[in-house]
């Protein structure tokens, strides 16, 4: 087993600047292991060099919706120009324009096709989204892996009695309770998409397990900061995020 510390880094959305300012403040060496939470693409203004980093150095990356997202643009050798539209809307124009050339997108998605939906670290389990409270394991597909929300959050029981789940996807400041940077944790569920691309927020975060470090740096302004990982974490109510839900859709 490796003696090297496990590390996750939250959506980083195409902010390689700050990606590269984070790693350096963390600091890896050649035995700790780095896991990336996926939508590593869109909305950031250099996605083309995010991917190529995370692919050139052999990270595990889980798959991201906006990763689906641009997969479903490109089905096969054909385009589904349905699916090119939501994805181009959705901060898939920043991604593009991030590729000098074209091609060199299309011959990413090999790569992003190996991605797998989720990662079981024994003690850990690695998705971007989240999970169904109500499904099992083997009902579970990409859509609950790479988008669920609320009913994942508003969950009162772990999922697994033995694993946390980390995951990105949700701005952490979306949820009830929980200031922009600060992580958010639930019921056997761990948060650390702390909302780089977001102007209200601007943090990328990246989660040192071993030590119980979180290491953070601003996109925005030139900012970084090291806290104990309980000092940056916000337990979040699920029936709070449950009432808003169902606020929401009623």
């Amino acid at each position: 087993m490796s003696s090297g510390r496990r590390i996750f880094i939250g959506d980083v959305h195409g902010h390689y600047d700050g990606l590269m300012r984070l790693l350096e403040a963390i600091d890896p060496r050649a035995e700790d292991q780095l896991y990336f939470v996926g939508d590593l693409i869109d909305r950031g203004p250099k996605s083309a060099q995010v991917v190529q980093f995370v692919r050139e150095n052999d990270f595990v990356c889980v798959l991201g919706n906006h990763e689906q997202l641009l997969l479903e643009a490109f089905p096969g050798t054909k385009v589904s120009h349905l699916a090119l539209q939501a994805w181009l809307q959705s901060g898939g124009q920043s991604t593009v324009a991030s590729y000098s050339k074209p091609e060199t997108l299309l011959e990413n998605l090999d790569w992003l096709r190996t991605l797998p939906t989720h990662v079981d670290l024994g003690d850990i389990w690695l998705v971007h989204a989240g999970l169904h409270p109500d499904l099992p394991i083997h009902e579970q597909t990409a859509h609950e892996y790479c988008w669920i929300r609320e009913e994942f959050h508003s969950t009162a029981k772990p999922y697994f009695p033995d694993k946390l789940i980390i995951t990105g996807h949700t701005i952490t400041f979306t949820l009830p309770g929980v200031a922009p940077g600060t992580l958010a944790q639930g019921q056997g569920w761990l948060d650390i998409d702390t909302g780089a691309y977001h102007p209200k927020s601007g943090w990328l975060t990246g989660v040192d397990m071993t030590h119980q470090q979180v290491y953070q740096v601003n996109v925005f302004q030139r900012k970084a900061r090291v806290l104990p990982l309980p000092e940056a974490t916000v337990q979040v109510n699920p029936a709070r995020v449950l009432k808003r839900h169902q606020l929401l859709h009623s």
